[in-house]
Formats: C-alpha cells, structure tokens, sequence
C-alpha cells in the first residue's frame, strides 16, 4: 500500500516544526533532508521515527507512513564519487557505489562521464544530483533512477567562471548555487521541473580592493538552514562573503553585514554548519588552521570564536581541504593534504570550540575530499594522488577514526556523496 505523498510532506512540515530544522521526508525512500547538515538525503523514515521522541504528531505520522509504505531501516546507501578526468587520470567520471552501513563494505555499481565532476550536489528529494565540471567550466545536471540509483544526464551550462569548484542545492530544491575558484565569482541556477538548469538567475562577482594581497578565489557556497542566507569562503580575498537568498527569485545579495574577515593569511577554503545552527567551521587552506565562528540565525552574522591548528607541531608543506560536521555535532573533521591525515576534533557544546582528538593517516596521498554517512558511522577519504577512497569506522564515544581494512581503487577521487534508496 503506498501512503499518499501529500502525507510525508505534511510530516515534513511536523517535523520541521519539533526540530528546528528544515526537514523534508519522502517520497518513500528517499529519505530526510536535514539542510543545517548537507545538502544530501540523510535518512530513512523509519530510522528518523526511532530517533524522535515517542508520542509527536511528527513521530505518529511517521510511524503510521512507514507501515503503509513498509520503510525498513537504512542498512545500505548509495555513493556517489567526484573525480577529475583528462591528463593522466583514468577516471570516467562520476563512479557509483553500494555502501553497507552493516559491515561498511563498498562495492562499484557503474560510472557516469562527465568532464572532471570534481564537486557533486544532490536534489533534496533524491531525484537529481548535480555537479561542477572543473576543467571544462560548466555545470551539469543528471537525473537519478529511484532503484538502481543510476545516473541519466540531462544537460549542462557553462559556469560564469572558470575552475567552478563547489555546487549546492538549496533546501527548495528550487536552485543551484556554484562557485568558480578561477574566476572569483559565485552564481545561481533554477532547476527546472525536468531536473534540468536554467540559465543563471544570479551572478556575483568578488572584486579585489587596493588593500588585498591577492585576487578573489571564491573556493565553496553553503546555504544556512533556513534557506535565508549563503556564505561563500573566498580563499584569495580572506573572507567568508555573506549573500542574502531569495530561493523563489534565485537571487543573491549582498548582505548588511557583507563579509567575516579571517586572520591575515589564513585563506578560508570550505564551511560546514553544526547541526544546531548556533555555529559553523571554515578550515584555512594556507595556514592549516581551522576557524570556529558563532552564527547569529536571525541577523545571518558570524563572529570569530577560535582559530586552531589542524597540524602537528614543526610540519610544514601541507595544505587543509576539506571539513565536515559528524551528524551528532560532537566531533569536526578537516583533512590535511601533504601531512595526508584527518585532523579529528571534539567539539564544546557549550561554545563551539574544537579541541584536537587526534590526527589519523589517510592511508594514501593528497586527501582532497572525504565524506561521513548519515548514521556518522563512517568516514570515506579520497585519497587524490595515490587514487584510492579509504573507508574509516567512527567511534562514537571518542570521534577516532579506526581503519576497516576496505581500500578502493578509484581514479583521482575527490568529493563523496550519499544517498538513500
């Protein structure tokens, strides 16, 4: 028996409202959409059931959807691997895999081309994902099959600027936002109904002004979780920008407070939000460091909390990429390239800071991009030089990273995306 689908969305609405957070559930399978943590599909429905409180109107209607749908917990996700192609890399493109959340085993199911998808983004619903094409400056949009997870292309544009580097969805599902490195700008896209992009509904260029030591690098674009603002980690100009977004126009604008300044050198390169939306973490490509920031969600502002090293003492020549949030919120991650290890830090609820858990090595060679699974059990290195994908259990008492033992063989990996199917 299938629930109708104007029920999960009034659950969606539920949930939003026990959370705090924006939440969308449905179509069965496709799971949560928890936009304060990623723009990615988080769960399933009955896994979300079992982790509210009992007796919400939220955890009822839950319940009663899950038996008329006959949901089962998530026990394997689909992953989506980003990769560059061209040169002397030998990878296709976008690589899909079958992840068992069980025994954390991975297997390939197929690859997709596509011209250097060096950074992926999915749809909120689970229909689309789509990806920035780094080499050719272009984004490119795929449908997805429901049951096998497959991927369809559907179209592409070009970019606004070259080397795009970082895609997201917002939490309509109505846009996606791009940042190009190379040409220091950031733009919007409508999604039609077909998945497909329109033409760019916005466009931002970063200007450098007389006081700055080198031009924009706009580096990654994040959305907070209410959907009202985006910030944009601009490695060359030192700042974290942020926009006001109107999702139904697809606009971006400046905000009244316009920027949060890093210290001098630091080079901001990706942001990730705690899932309570009080704070959120830059990790510096320059300096190795790793900046928590207080976020004020009312007036859209950040103020500087903690800058920390994401290094051991006397190592030089290594260079931070990227950083992500455990889904719990209890521990931050970074990656450190060249010192080829994830920097591991326990996170203070009671003022953001990060205090260092360990530095674990990748097991492998220029650690550009990782990615943790919903249920914050493992944690997946791409390992971009040596050209494996290094999978890690977390443990959920201490944050450290243990080794399965499961290496993949995966051309040039760099961004990883999770689905639930």
């Amino acid at each position: 028996m299938e629930a109708p689908v104007f029920l999960w969305r009034v659950a969606a609405i539920l949930l939003t409202c026990e959370t705090g957070y924006l939440c969308y559930i449905g179509p069965p399978g496709l799971g949560l959409y928890l936009s304060s943590v990623n723009s990615n599909p988080l769960d399933s429905p009955m896994n979300i059931y079992r982790n509210l409180k009992t007796g919400t109107l939220a955890s009822l209607l839950i319940l009663l959807l899950c038996l008329m749908q006959g949901c089962s917990s998530m026990d394997q996700l689909v992953v989506y691997v980003g990769t560059y192609t061209g040169g002397k890399s030998e990878s296709q493109g976008i690589y899909r895999y079958r992840l068992d959340l069980r025994t954390g085993a991975m297997e390939l199911e197929g690859a997709t081309a596509s011209e250097s998808p060096s950074f992926l983004a999915l749809h909120p619903d689970g229909g689309f994902l789509y990806a920035v094409n780094e080499s050719s400056a272009e984004v490119s949009a795929f449908s997805i099959d429901p049951t096998t997870g497959d991927l369809t292309f559907l179209n592409k544009l070009p970019a606004g600027g070259s080397l795009p580097c970082h895609i997201v969805v917002d939490a309509s599902g109505k846009n996606v936002l791009i940042a190009t490195y190379g040409g220091g700008n950031i733009s919007a896209f409508p999604i039609q109904k077909d998945g497909s992009l329109g033409e760019a509904t916005a466009f931002v260029q970063h200007e450098r002004s007389p006081t700055d030591e080198r031009g924009p690098n706009a580096h990654s674009i994040n959305l907070s979780a209410d959907n009202r603002f985006a910030f944009v980690a601009d490695l060359g100009l030192n700042k974290v920008f942020v926009y006001r977004f109107d999702a139904a126009k697809g606009t971006l604008v400046p905000h009244e407070e316009p920027s949060a300044p890093l210290k001098p050198g630091a080079g901001p390169r990706h942001f990730a939000f705690h899932p309570d939306g009080r704070y959120a973490y830059v990790i510096n490509e320059l300096d190795s460091t790793m900046t928590t920031f207080a976020y004020d969600p009312e007036r859209g502002t950040l103020r500087e909390v903690q800058t920390t090293t994401t290094l051991p003492a006397g190592v030089e020549k290594s260079w931070t990429a990227e950083v992500q949030v455990e889904p719990s919120g209890r521990f931050v991650y970074g990656s450190n390239r060249g010192h080829d290890s994830i920097a591991v830090f326990a996170m203070d609820p009671e003022n953001g800071t990060l205090t260092l858990v360990e530095h674990e090595p990748t097991q492998g060679k220029f650690p550009r991009g990782f990615g943790i699974d919903p249920t914050g059990n493992f944690l997946l290195v791409g390992n971009q030089e040596s050209n494996v994908i290094v999978i890690f259990r977390i443990n959920q008492k201490t944050g450290e990273l243990d080794a399965t033992g499961q290496v993949l063989s995966v051309p040039k990996p760099v961004c990883v995306k999770f689905l639930a199917l």
